[in-house]
């Protein structure tokens, strides 16, 4: 018997925010399909799952850094009408300073980060506008406003997803699918070990516990935010960005250039 609230597809499910995400998802009565690479964590985390809430908890292998991998979980979006909610968390972080980097790692970062988590995105717009119903998370970072002071790679990718999100917003608009962006700063999960760092040299002031992390993107994705920043208490701050930006609008694209570079007059 398939829950009343559907079922979550997460990506990157087997840890940190994608397991959080899952905890959360089940307590409030979703069913999961769960999406990672380790399919043992994953089936482990499943049946903690399915047992403690009483919801049904699949698992699907996929490794999104390839594209084989990507298409099933495509598929599985396609297919499985009982999907109503696609969080896109899968992703991976820097290795080391930018231009230490091994390019191979950074294409990887490319892979997952945009390929993967672009095409998943549109996919579940796609099918969820065509069944009026649906909403999408994705998963971006607050490096993504900052990106002057992080690994530029990373900052980047996680920027395409914050447009990307705006972007489908306005497409999706009056379709009954929701859409929200959710940019962490720095949060306590296994990211770091796993590309060798530690966060043993950060102010603890700046880390939030992933709990409270998911927890707050959830109560933004309630409140219906397209972007949700956990760390920002006052958002009149995000909204004059807004109005900055807006106010730049009617200048990025004139017939002359502009008359401060003294050309084309």
């Amino acid at each position: 018997m398939t829950s009343k609230l559907g079922t979550a597809l997460v990506t990157g499910a087997s840890s940190g925010i994608g397991a959080t995400y899952a905890d959360r998802l089940a307590r409030r009565g979703y069913d999961l399909i769960l999406v990672a690479r380790d399919a043992g964590r994953l089936g482990e985390l499943a049946d903690k799952l399915s047992t403690a809430h009483g919801i049904k908890a699949d698992v699907l292998r996929a490794d999104l850094s390839d594209r084989t991998d990507v298409l099933k979980v495509e598929d599985k979006l396609n297919q499985d009408d009982t999907i109503t909610l696609f969080v896109n968390n899968a992703g991976i972080g820097p290795s080391g300073p930018l231009l230490a980097t091994d390019p191979d790692y950074l294409d990887r970062i490319v892979d997952i980060n945009v390929t993967a988590a672009n095409r998943l995105a549109v996919t579940a717009a796609r099918v969820f506008s065509g069944r009026k119903r649906g909403a999408i998370i994705n998963i971006a970072s607050a490096v993504a406003m900052a990106a002057p002071f992080f690994h530029g790679t990373y900052a980047a990718s996680k920027a395409f997803l914050l447009a990307l999100t705006e972007s489908l917003a306005t497409d999706l608009k009056d379709s009954g699918v929701q859409v929200q962006a959710v940019l962490p700063g720095y949060t306590r999960t296994e990211i770091f070990d796993r590309v060798g760092g530690s966060m043993d040299g950060l102010d603890p002031e700046t880390v939030m516990e992933v709990g409270d992390l998911v927890d707050a993107a959830l109560a933004g994705l309630d409140r219906k935010e397209l972007v949700t920043m956990p760390s920002l208490a006052d958002y009149s701050l995000y909204e004059a960005f807004l109005d900055a930006r807006n106010a730049l609008r009617p200048n990025l694209s004139l017939r002359k250039p502009a008359t401060r570079y003294g050309v084309g007059r």
